[in-house]
């Protein structure tokens, strides 16, 4: 198993937002690692939904939760005690925070606020990740990756809710939390694919839902290029560096996670190759076409350059998009022939924990 994995058996942690799909992934990894596992969260945000397909909630302390309501978060941290918070709560999608800006700026910037309000408070924290995304960068659509001391300011207010986040995160730090001995960092992903992702407007469950009804996959922007990596790549991170930082409270900061130059790839691409391997595993061949269908502003091109992770933790990607695709195709498949969920799950994080020890 990876050198952090042990570290997790009994300590107690708090994720918000771990009725997602990253926070579902993160869970399972969680209890795989014997840890103690506490989530705040509101419902499950799809039907099906990840967390509910692999049963977490008969295998956790789940809260149900805002964390705009800074009165109830501060209960729960009081009853808990936490060692390490786990910050994913968030309002997700660049489309819907274009429909709901308000709620987006509530959710992602005030529900920041409040969790690290209740870590000033708290006198059992110990270490907290702040996850926040690769979109927090001002885009100037360049060809190399953005590097933690870019300019933050996220366009669309998904985006740019997030840049406030990392704001928020930087001042708690400096004016609270530091003096404490707490280590706080901010971990800037780039898009997470994986199997158990229903969410609308992603281009994976879009290709999902597509082939299960046996329709032609739309692809909005097939240009677009982004930086991909499987689910288990970032959640693997964040609680890597949560342990390190614990330990060592001068390696916390500001952090990219990413895939390799190689991984980054555009939606069109992709799209090729889920089909690909998709036929790899059914015999049937999906077919794509492009459709602009004239929605609001998104990046064209983003990557991220990941040298200050390396050098702190002496990480480097497990999986490559290859493999992340096969993985995710393997998900689905079980999902869509109504095999076993929480086996696969278990399969591939072993899988993932075993290649990741060797790298």
């Amino acid at each position: 198993m990876n050198k952090w994995f042990d570290f997790y058996k009994g300590k107690k942690v708090l994720i918000t937002g771990h009725t997602g799909f990253k926070g579902s992934w993160m869970s399972s990894l969680l209890l795989e690692a014997g840890a103690d596992v506490h989530g705040y969260a509101l419902e499950a945000p799809t039907d099906p939904s990840l967390f509910g397909l692999c049963e977490l909630k008969d295998r956790m302390h789940s809260i149900e939760g805002d964390v705009r309501d800074l009165g109830h978060l501060r209960k729960v941290f009081t009853e808990i005690q936490p060692e390490i918070v786990i910050h994913m709560a968030a309002q997700p999608l660049v489309r819907e925070s274009y429909q709901e800006p308000v709620y987006t700026y509530e959710v992602n910037v005030m529900g920041t606020v409040n969790v690290l309000e209740c870590v000033r408070q708290s006198e059992s924290v110990r270490s907290v990740i702040n996850v926040t995304t690769d979109k927090v960068y001002k885009n100037k659509e360049w060809c190399w990756g953005y590097r933690e001391d870019e300019e933050l300011n996220g366009y669309d207010p998904y985006s740019n809710s997030k840049s406030c986040s990392e704001l928020v995160t930087s001042s708690y730090k400096d004016s609270f939390l530091k003096s404490k001995g707490i280590a706080v960092s901010t971990l800037r992903a780039g898009n997470v694919i994986g199997g158990g992702d229903f969410a609308k407007d992603r281009i994976i469950p879009d290709c999902v839902r597509s082939v299960s009804k046996e329709e032609t996959i739309i692809l909005r922007n097939p240009y677009s290029i982004r930086p991909y990596q499987h689910v288990l790549e970032p959640v693997a991170v964040y609680l890597w560096l949560a342990k390190e930082q614990y330990e060592n409270p001068a390696l916390a900061g500001n952090y990219n996670v990413g895939p390799e130059e190689a991984d980054c790839l555009s939606t069109g691409a992709l799209t090729e190759l889920f089909c690909r391997k998709w036929e790899e595993q059914t015999k049937e061949r999906p077919i794509w076409s492009s459709q602009h269908d004239g929605g609001p502003h998104e990046a064209s091109f983003l990557k991220l350059d990941c040298a200050k992770l390396k050098a702190a933790l002496g990480w480097k990607p497990v999986w490559n998009i290859e493999k992340t695709m096969e993985k995710l195709v393997e998900w689905y498949h079980v999902y869509l022939t109504c095999g076993n969920i929480r086996e696969c799950m278990e399969s591939q994080i072993r899988e993932f924990l075993n290649a990741g020890s060797r790298t």
